[in-house]
């Protein structure tokens, strides 16, 4: 059928919502163990009656329509989340490359989406998802701009050579996920020997969470750019000229500067010190809508006089039950290094603890970074394999004695494994504990890049 109109096509499409999948299903496909594809096929042949294709134009090329159909799921605590990335079209290597973002595959199949939500709801057959809500798509104009500079960025990659080390922290918004059916799916590229993996384009899982956020649930996030300055500079261009005024100024300073409450000693002063920086006074920095759309963290780093962090950067506590039942491509810290992007905000202390207790730490700068899948895929897979290998082996646990203290001792990977990461605690005291696959009980373990990593990080920038 040719849908003459937009409120045509879409009248369609509101029409499904509360039908399950198996009553949409006209064709036998949650019933064909051989027949593959998701349920957007579903929708694609029995609801909408055009054959499941891998076209280059839209779905509903006579509106420059593509029809996406994808989960969201409610979170513990109530909030929205999208269950995946949104997976959209094919890169070409070969082709794309030779194109500019308004001639390329991407916005020739994707200026306009059609998105149809389901719950995805653990313990329940997909037969049984209900299509929720269906509404049309354009960008709005500030994140079309930030795509486009997140398309450049990956046809930037492919043009020298490095079509094989993207990945998706590399952009905001717009990612380079992988696309195949596993990761001997290679394809040529046009300036390198080397086979890259196959990807397509996506919309980051925290875009389509925000977005599910705001039309789901109604919330509203806080912008700090607009789609002028995203017109004239890059994100991170914009994100820097924010802090480049209150560089060299105390963090005390800053917060008299700029009018703020500041205490010191809380963990969430650096946050609002932050979000104030950026010009949105008392935002939580996941309620800033740039930093959630592109699944920004923030770090704070305290350097020394010599340039060395004062510590270790931490990231979450290791589950080690999720850790050995994981493949290593299709684990959570992979995936986490993989989608996230770091800002760090750099202080620097001008004298050391001994010569003043009460110094004050300066700012420095700031850097977005996001880990090279070079280190993700060897060093930190490292990591992973070998406390993998020790929950084969069994850990090597001794208690010994510090005056009148006593210490838990253990084999994990320490910081001079492989020089970019380790393994040590992270919990509130010698009682906060976790029970290992191996029986053994530790205190809680987490992540770490070592400190000296990180300084080379912040060298790499200057």
């Amino acid at each position: 059928m040719i849908y003459e109109t937009e409120e045509e096509l879409l009248e369609k499409a509101l029409a499904a919502e509360g039908s399950s999948f198996e009553e949409l299903d006209k064709k036998g496909r949650l019933n064909n163990a051989r027949s593959k594809g998701g349920l957007g096929h579903i929708i694609e042949e029995s609801y909408f009656g055009y054959e499941v294709n891998s076209n280059a134009a839209p779905d509903f090329e006579e509106l420059g329509i593509e029809l996406k159909v994808t989960p969201f799921k409610i979170n513990k605590n109530g909030t929205v989340s999208s269950k995946e990335r949104l997976v959209l079209n094919i890169i070409n290597y070969m082709e794309e490359v030779h194109c500019n973002f308004f001639t390329s595959s991407f916005w020739n199949k994707n200026q306009k989406l059609l998105l149809m939500l389901y719950e995805w709801i653990p313990n329940v057959e997909r037969k049984d998802y209900q299509i929720y809500k269906s509404f049309l798509y354009t960008f709005p104009e500030a994140d079309l701009e930030i795509i486009k500079q997140d398309w450049e960025i990956i046809i930037n990659k492919i043009k020298s050579g490095k079509a094989h080390e993207l990945s998706e922290g590399d952009t905001n918004y717009l990612g380079a996920c992988p696309k195949g059916a596993n990761k001997k799916s290679l394809r040529n590229q046009p300036y390198s020997e080397t086979p890259a993996m196959q990807r397509a384009y996506a919309l980051k899982q925290s875009y389509m969470t925000a977005l599910y956020r705001k039309i789901i649930k109604k919330e509203e996030l806080v912008s700090f750019t607009k789609k002028e300055e995203l017109h004239k500079l890059s994100f991170e261009k914009i994100l820097e000229n924010r802090f480049n005024d209150y560089i060299g100024m105390s963090d005390v300073q800053i917060a008299d500067t700029l009018g703020i409450e500041y205490n010191r000693k809380a963990k969430s002063s650096i946050a609002l010190l932050i979000s104030a920086l950026l010009g949105i006074k008392g935002t939580r920095l996941d309620k800033i809508e740039e930093f959630s759309k592109a699944n920004i963290q923030f770090k704070t780093i305290r350097l020394e006089p010599d340039g060395l962090p004062r510590e270790h950067m931490s990231f979450e506590n290791i589950r080690f039950d999720e850790w050995v039942n994981e493949k290593w491509e299709d684990s959570a810290v992979r995936e986490k290094f993989m989608t996230t992007k770091f800002l760090f905000v750099v202080f620097q202390f001008n004298e050391t603890k001994n010569e003043n207790p009460d110094r004050l730490p300066y700012l420095r700068g700031i850097q977005l970074w996001n880990m090279p899948l070079q280190i993700i895929d060897n060093e930190v897979k490292g990591i992973y394999d070998e406390v993998n290998r020790l929950m084969q082996a069994g850990l090597d646990l001794k208690v010994k004695k510090y005056g009148k203290t006593t210490r838990q001792e253990n084999n994990f990977p320490k910081a001079n494994f492989n020089g970019v990461a380790h393994v040590r605690p992270k919990a509130k005291d010698g009682k906060d504990t976790v029970t290992l696959p191996t029986g053994q009980v530790v205190t809680k373990q987490c992540l770490w890049l070592n400190r000296e990593f990180v300084a080379g990080i912040l060298d790499r920038k200057e």
